[in-house]
């Protein structure tokens, strides 16, 4: 991947629905000018939703998502479906493809209502507009279109981009945090955990903010913390450290220094920060017995000192002082059912963009389940929790 590549989790998601042969996949390819998804004659060639990261001008990055028909049969179909319904978790933008000789189903009627309850942008593209003797004129979110014929696809783009500016948050990582001419000091450890060659997303894009903002950015290991405050003229404005490194890096700065780590910034970028601290208070409240789901948002190789299945369930059977039982999901994988569950925590979402994150935490928050993240948690079990969000006040 290119160093330049805009992160899939900050592109717009626009996802196209509909009944099987609407022509879902003949519009996407059409909105896109490229053969992103493959088309056929026969029901239920797509079988799986397609993502495809890339430039629509005049948006810039986006992702496109062609999905399974809402009207698949069968054991496997079900499947599809819900698979689909489930891209509504990660969109900002749904378009409803309706094949216009046919009109809307039941169905599309059924998810139409499921987007306007979910309060996304929604446009209707009638497809297959050419067929009809007089093609009516487009209505507020109703367009007329032609995959076939190319009628139409200018205007959809059109109304795709108009929608993009309520449907994209501009929420920053720390600009609000931070100034121009501030040193704010990272602490990134290098372990066996950290990729070779490379910086973890999370850090990555931080800096590049910092950048922006025009900070005076120092980049350290734990072990290099008491050398670069000695080059310093005066303190630091902010430390960001890693959370596995939480507790080592809060002994050596001063208390008046600022600390926080990448976990708990994401965790207001991409979710909600006070629900995920009211959540860290379970950690104290567990009882033998109890369930807890720990997942994360990207899916790599597990390391031998893994932090989602190895160090996090031994810190907090440590903590805790209790016998618990661990469930791990990761990427896309995260229950419709947690009632199960005592406490969910969740990694920072740095691969998950804001729609899925918030998503993610609503189904906690809607079945009463405690839900907290990487950093919060670690932050909790070390006393550091309070010093972690003085930032933020």
């Amino acid at each position: 991947m290119s160093l330049n590549t805009t992160p899939s989790s900050e592109r717009l998601h626009i996802g196209f629905f509909g009944m099987r042969n609407a022509g879902k996949s003949s519009l996407v390819n059409a909105v896109t000018g490229q053969s992103l998804s493959l088309v056929s004659d026969v029901k239920g060639t797509t079988t799986d939703p397609v993502k495809k990261a890339m430039e629509l001008l005049p948006l810039g990055p986006v992702v496109i998502i062609d999905t399974p028909g809402l009207d698949d049969e069968g054991t496997l179909g079900e499947m599809r479906v819900k698979r689909a319904k489930d891209t509504l978790s990660s969109v900002h933008i749904a378009v409803l493809v309706v094949d216009a000789s046919r009109g809307m189903s039941e169905e599309d009627k059924v998810l139409a209502a499921e987007i306007e309850r979910r309060k996304l942008p929604l446009i209707i593209a009638m497809n297959k507009s050419d067929l009809l003797g007089r093609v009516p004129e487009d209505e507020d979110n109703i367009i007329y279109v032609s995959a076939r014929n190319n009628i139409g696809i200018n205007e959809l783009k059109e109304k795709i981009v108009s929608l993009s500016r309520q449907a994209k948050s501009e929420k920053k990582i720390l600009a609000d945090l931070v100034a121009k001419g501030d040193t704010v000091l990272l602490v990134t450890p290098i372990d066996e955990s950290a990729p070779k060659g490379r910086l973890i997303l999370p850090q990555q894009q931080t800096i590049r903010e910092l950048l922006e903002i025009g900070a005076v950015t120092m980049v350290v290991q734990v072990q290099e913390i008491t050398t670069a405050l000695q080059n310093l003229k005066t303190a630091p404005k902010l430390v960001i450290t890693d959370s596995q490194a939480f507790a080592q890096v809060a002994k050596l700065l001063p208390e008046e220094v600022k600390l926080t780590s990448f976990s708990i910034l994401f965790a207001r970028y991409k979710g909600d920060l006070d629900t995920v601290v009211q959540g860290a208070d379970k950690l104290s409240q567990l009882k033998d017995g109890d369930r807890i789901l720990i997942s994360e948002g990207c899916t790599h190789h597990r390391q031998c000192k893994d932090i989602g299945t190895v160090k996090l369930p031994h810190w907090i059977r440590k903590f805790s002082g209790r016998e618990l039982e661990f469930t791990f999901t990761s990427g896309g994988e995260f229950p419709d059912d947690i009632s199960q569950f005592a406490l969910v925590v969740h990694c920072g979402g740095c691969t998950l963009n804001e729609k899925e994150m918030k998503s993610r935490l609503d189904r906690c928050n809607e079945q009463n389940v405690a839900v907290t993240n990487y950093g919060t948690a670690i932050a909790e079990m070390n006393g550091i929790l309070r010093r972690s969000l003085e930032v933020f006040e």
